[in-house]
């Protein structure tokens, strides 16, 4: 490129950026800046703010309500007396449906957590009732009822809780015991078990065999040799009703215990029981305690149950078809 062109061209981008630099401090000379005094109170020379009017777009319009503004409701102060009146009800009131049932209701907390007598006694109520899953009948008792005793296929009570069904078999010693010792195809064989609680046969058994066996003996029904099968479960009675024929089986078995009662009996009857007897057929006479159905009373039952039974040849549903 030429030279001469190139330095022209220099110039004039010089010349032209000196002239705007000129330009620019001429226009802030012009500007004067305003000067504040201290001792008063606007500023010299100071802008004036231009005070802006806003006019409203629209109208607005205002009605008046027919509703008269609510009032604040006020609480009449409750007096201490009030008070203690509805917590005396309360507590007559629970105590009447404590009365009512044995269930624990009403009994109260203290903070988060139920109070230390409540909690006491539902310990001790549920180590009655593991020691009488674990416990075991008296043998007074059974000599006392001249019972003999035999035991079925379990081997100890923790087999026995695991595997019911080897609770419904007799071991083989003992189905020969039972051969040798019972009495054949009587009408009524009667069977005690400790089940599921030893405690209910310790309490009731005695009281209830001696008043089922007088019962039959007044209605004169044939009663065949009663004995005790150390842990056994409902179901045995069918092989019962196989080896001896009985018109009846009865069997006398501790119920699972709860936390209101360990010590609940359960008769279960059932009308020529065999092996594989549905349940529809048993019936049970349950909750025999001294909270609940009286042994007594429980066993003069049973006797009027079973006349009822062999006059109809039927147990269970069938028995109520028929008595239709």
């Amino acid at each position: 490129m030429n030279e001469q062109l190139i330095e022209q061209i220099t110039k004039m981008v010089v010349e032209k950026l000196q002239m705007s630099n000129v330009n620019t401090n001429s226009q802030d000379k012009n500007q004067e800046q305003p000067m504040i005094n201290l001792y008063q109170n606007e500023p010299v020379n100071s802008i004036a703010e231009a005070k802006v009017t806003s006019t409203p777009v629209g109208e607005v319009k205002f009605y008046q309500s027919n509703e008269a503004p609510k009032k604040l409701e006020e609480k009449t102060p409750v007096s201490k007396k009030t008070v203690s009146l509805n917590d005396e009800k309360k507590e007559s009131y629970l105590a009447e449906l404590r009365k009512k049932t044995p269930s624990r209701i009403a009994v109260g907390r203290a903070g988060s957590r139920p109070k230390t007598n409540t909690w006491l006694q539902f310990r001790f109520d549920h180590a009655a009732a593991v020691d009488a899953v674990y416990g075991e009948v008296p043998q007074e008792i059974l000599d006392r009822l001249n019972f003999f005793q035999v035991h079925t296929r379990v081997q100890d009570k923790e087999e026995y809780i695991r595997r019911p069904d080897l609770g419904r078999r007799l071991s083989d010693e003992s189905k020969k015991m039972v051969l040798e010792k019972c009495k054949r195809s009587p009408k009524v064989q009667i069977v005690a078990s400790n089940g599921l609680s030893a405690k209910a046969l310790e309490e009731n058994l005695e009281d209830v065999y001696l008043s089922l066996e007088q019962s039959l003996k007044n209605l004169n029904i044939d009663l065949g040799t009663t004995f005790y099968v150390d842990k056994g479960r409902v179901a045995l009675m069918d092989e019962i009703g196989e080896l001896l024929q009985p018109d009846v089986v009865i069997i006398l078995i501790g119920e699972r215990p709860g936390l209101l009662s360990a010590e609940s009996l359960s008769a279960y009857i059932c009308y020529k029981p065999r092996v594989g007897t549905i349940e529809a057929d048993r019936m049970v006479v349950s909750n025999i305690h001294k909270g609940g159905i009286p042994a007594v009373e429980a066993g003069a039952y049973l006797g009027t149950l079973i006349q009822k039974i062999l006059k109809y040849e039927a147990s269970g549903v069938s028995l109520v078809k028929k008595e239709g």
